[in-house]
């Protein structure tokens, strides 16, 4: 059985543990580096970017997740999960850390603060029918590199046209929130990816 982990120190890591054993996937949280040992793949949730690095660090997980994702771990990010796998931030805090893997530069809370959260639907490469997305202080690629995969953008507003969603080998990230959505397409290609690595 795949196993996948949630990493478990902050973040909506409750909704993406439900939706990863809808699918039958041995699925269990991650805080410490022997939990995710046990790893096949992992999620980084929605939460706090900068809260989850620093939790990271004081737990001794940041180094081990590195490792993991730059050997070829399969990794979805989802929102503060995207900034985490980014190479690159803007409008991140002075110091601010991520396991990197991904060749992204992401805006920190592009589309706003709390306030501005939003529900769309959104074209998703692959999927038939559209994906409904909720972002919720989002953030935006602003820039991806040549060996990246843009699976969905925004469309209308003045945020037309921004990458939300990507791929890069192994590694998933979306700006949006799927797990609350009660549509597990998403994690099940996660799924699918990591049992194909």
């Amino acid at each position: 059985m795949t196993s996948i982990g949630v990493f478990a120190l902050q973040g909506d890591v409750r909704e993406h543990l439900q939706a990863l054993t809808r699918l039958g996937v041995d699925a269990f949280g991650v805080r410490r580096p022997e939990e995710l040992d046990r790893c096949d793949g992992l999620i980084l949730p929605g939460g706090e970017s900068t809260t989850m690095y620093k939790l990271a660090r004081t737990f001794d997980l940041l180094e081990p997740l590195r490792k993991r994702v730059h050997e070829g771990m399969p990794t979805f990010g989802t929102c503060a999960g995207m900034i985490m796998l980014a190479d690159r931030i803007r409008d991140g805090i002075e110091g601010q850390e991520t396991v990197g893997g991904l060749d992204i530069t992401v805006r920190r809370n592009a589309f706003g603060r709390q306030v501005d959260s939003f529900e769309t639907e959104l074209d998703f490469a692959g999927l038939e029918d559209s994906v409904h997305a909720v972002f919720i202080r989002a953030p935006w690629v602003e820039e991806a590199g040549d060996d990246v995969e843009v699976l969905a953008r925004v469309h209308g507003g003045e945020a037309d046209g921004r990458i939300v969603a990507v791929r890069q080998r192994n590694i998933m990230a979306t700006s949006f929130h799927p797990e609350v959505s009660g549509d597990d397409r998403l994690h099940r290609r996660f799924v699918e990816i990591t049992a194909q690595s």
